[in-house]
């Protein structure tokens, strides 16, 4: 076993936030693939199906302001245990609740408030821990860690009956913390994560709310972290819906649901390490963070045009695969710029930032059941619009991003 001890304080921090979001990733996608045989037991409508997939993003939706205020009053290890043992908790008693439409789509709200809480305090303590010209290949890491976690709940779950995925991510999250909470126990001088490795220059630690919402430099990442995530969301929670009722996918087939994000969590390596070099060999932090999140919106939404385009299993895997993994380039581009502009509140603009970004994940659901259906089965509305929220972002982004401290 990996013993940690061993390891920088820095990469101790990022392993341990990053197996955090490898389970995190991991629930989200049981219930997608688990909807197609709960589906055939429940006899639910499309649209029932709709709701209950958008039922997480309720919760995450309003939690995640909640979760970086809590961290910054807190501290970032409290709040992340308290966040891995809630969203853990709810994934295990799915199975019992499944029976009831209602109860089912309140456990989903309150899974997704636990996993709200998640990515702004992590990134909370990146900020606080982890240096600027280590930070693309930290956020690279943790990324790619969802990714793979998201890839390996792909593989399994269609070969498990569907209350098994539920009982074993659910207990891996109680087992992650036992872990964090031993490692704390075990060294008392990180007792506050306020007490950082790196600590950010910072000229005025005290800001406004509206400051949040009053610069370009943000909207910008906010706006491309909006189409970064219409496009994800889709990919998530239909993808397995959409090759089995439309491509003609059996049991076996829907595992090719893992391909996509396999290819994302080694993009995601070795672009967080591409950018890095970038940086050190004297390229503008700004350029960087420009090319990457161009590269993970423009990319994405022309290989999205051609995943719908075509009738073939194998191709369609293709071309959402590589959507994907040039997708994940956005976690060296916008994603990493939360740190550089504002370094002393990055859970919190994060915390809006994904606020915003859940807004997809919300509407996804019944607004594709509402396209597919009007469109009589067709589903080349639904990412004709995905493309065109990511290429009004990235042109967005390209032209009002900063590097520079505006908070």
């Amino acid at each position: 076993m990996l013993n940690f001890k061993m390891l920088p304080k820095t990469s101790r921090i990022v392993g341990l936030c990053s197996v955090a979001n490898f389970i995190n990733a991991a629930d989200r996608v049981i219930m997608p693939i688990a909807i197609i045989p709960m589906t055939d037991e429940f006899k639910w409508s499309l649209h029932w199906q709709g709701w209950i997939l958008s039922a997480f993003a309720f919760g995450y939706f309003t939690s995640q302001v909640v979760g970086a205020c809590a961290a910054n009053r807190f501290g970032g290890k409290t709040v992340l245990l308290f966040a891995v043992f809630l969203w853990s908790v709810f994934t295990s008693v799915t199975p019992f609740v499944a029976t009831s439409v209602p109860a089912l789509i309140f456990c989903r709200v309150i899974l997704g408030l636990g996993e709200g809480l998640g990515l702004p305090t992590i990134f909370h303590i990146f900020a606080h821990s982890v240096p600027i010209e280590e930070r693309s290949r930290a956020f690279g890491y943790l990324v790619a860690a969802g990714s793979v976690g998201q890839t390996f709940a792909s593989l399994i779950c269609p070969h498990l009956a569907w209350r098994t995925g539920f009982y074993l991510f659910g207990t891996m999250g109680i087992v992650w913390v036992l872990i964090w909470f031993m490692f704390y126990q075990g060294n008392r001088a990180l007792e506050m994560d306020e007490l950082p490795l790196y600590v950010p220059k910072v000229t005025n630690p005290n800001v406004m709310w509206c400051e949040f919402v009053s610069h370009w430099a943000l909207w910008a990442i906010y706006l491309a972290h909006f189409a970064m995530n219409w496009s994800n969301y889709i990919i998530m929670q239909w993808l397995p819906t959409y090759l089995a009722r439309n491509l003609g996918a059996n049991k076996e087939s829907i595992s090719f649901t893992a391909v996509p994000y396999v290819i994302n969590s080694l993009v995601g390596i070795l672009s967080g390490h591409f950018a890095d070099t970038l940086i050190s060999r004297k390229w503008s932090v700004l350029s960087v963070r420009r090319l990457m999140t161009g590269i993970g919106l423009i990319g994405p939404g022309i290989f999205l045009l051609a995943f719908c385009a075509v009738d073939n299993l194998l191709a369609a895997v293709v071309f959402v695969s590589i959507s994907m993994g040039l997708c994940v380039c956005n976690s060296a581009g916008h994603l990493s710029n939360h740190a550089d502009i504002a370094p002393n509140h990055a859970g919190v603009t994060f915390a809006i930032s994904n606020t915003l970004a859940t807004i997809p994940g919300i509407l996804c659901g019944p607004v594709t059941a509402e396209l597919v259906t009007a469109s009589h089965g067709r589903w080349f509305p639904v990412f004709v619009i995905a493309a065109s929220i990511n290429f009004t972002s990235a042109i967005i982004y390209c032209s009002q991003s900063s590097a520079s401290q505006v908070l």
